[in-house]
């Protein structure tokens, strides 16, 4: 039986990792906003015939707060030996900046540093697996210079295009930091080759929101679609890093910089986390 953490575990994709996980008779911690919506995840499970007792349980935050985020990995950490795979699937889409109550932006902390608290947080128990996998599905493919370390929090100058390719290339700059300390851990940036179906969680426009429902219902694949790769991925994983738009392996994108450019983030990430 395995071990998996799903962040963002109640909606879309993350849902139905949660539910093939459970199918399988792995032990699933599902962190989510909603407890109403885990309750309908178990029941539907249920439903299926999975008897999900004892093996799947829940979580409540809001990972755009950093206390939050430290909270998910102190309830964790005394109750499982171990975590084979940890999914960081959490998303909720701003398209203005906005300061949380700890004076951070939430964009900013919810896709990376909630991210980076949760892997170096639960860090030991991935180190107790034989093959551990951290799947961060923050979509690859964002272009080395996209950070700007003078204004990580975008606070002189957001935009959300800005704001989304600095989170993306953080995530794969947290690769290059967690592959080095776990030489064992694979850890994939991964993201959909195509839409798909699902609600929109977010602050967004009209326009996103009717976009979004349109294109998907055109276009769009089901959740339970989307996760294939990523369950093959997870069942047969490449060793070190590795980027992936659905099954497809895309190059890792690597600047000059990277290692110097990982520990500056690193030690910036470190600073907000015990300075708030």
């Amino acid at each position: 039986m395995k071990t998996i953490v799903i962040t963002g575990g109640t909606d879309g994709m993350g849902a139905a990792l949660a539910r093939h996980y459970l199918r399988e008779g792995d032990r699933v911690v599902v962190v989510g906003r909603s407890r109403a919506k885990f309750e309908a995840l178990l029941a539907s499970s249920t439903a299926d015939g999975v008897a999900a007792t004892g093996r799947a349980s829940f979580i409540a935050a809001d990972l755009s707060l950093v206390a939050e985020s430290e909270r998910v990995v102190e309830q964790i950490r005394p109750s499982h030996e171990r975590i084979d795979v940890l999914v960081l699937a959490a998303s909720f889409i701003r398209q203005k900046r906005h300061e949380t109550a700890e004076g951070h932006e939430a964009s900013w902390v919810l896709f990376f540093v909630s991210k980076y608290i949760l892997v170096a947080g639960l860090a030991s128990l991935l180190a107790n697996s034989d093959r551990p996998i951290v799947v961060n599905t923050s979509v690859p493919g964002a272009k080395a210079g996209a950070i700007d370390f003078d204004d990580l929090e975008s606070a002189q100058r957001f935009s959300f295009a800005r704001s989304n390719a600095q989170q993306r290339r953080a995530n794969e700059l947290l690769g290059v930091l967690v592959t080095s300390n776990n030489p064992a851990l694979t850890y994939l940036t991964w993201g959909p080759r195509r839409l798909v179906r699902t609600s929109l969680a977010g602050d967004v426009g009209r326009g996103m929101k009717i976009a979004s429902v349109v294109l998907g219902a055109v276009a769009g694949q089901r959740p339970d679609d989307a996760i294939a790769p990523i369950i093959a991925l997870v069942a047969d994983p490449p060793a070190g890093r590795a980027a992936y738009r659905g099954a497809t392996q895309v190059a890792l994108v690597q600047g000059p910089d990277d290692t110097d450019d990982a520990r500056r983030l690193e030690a910036q990430t470190a600073a907000l986390v015990t300075g708030r």
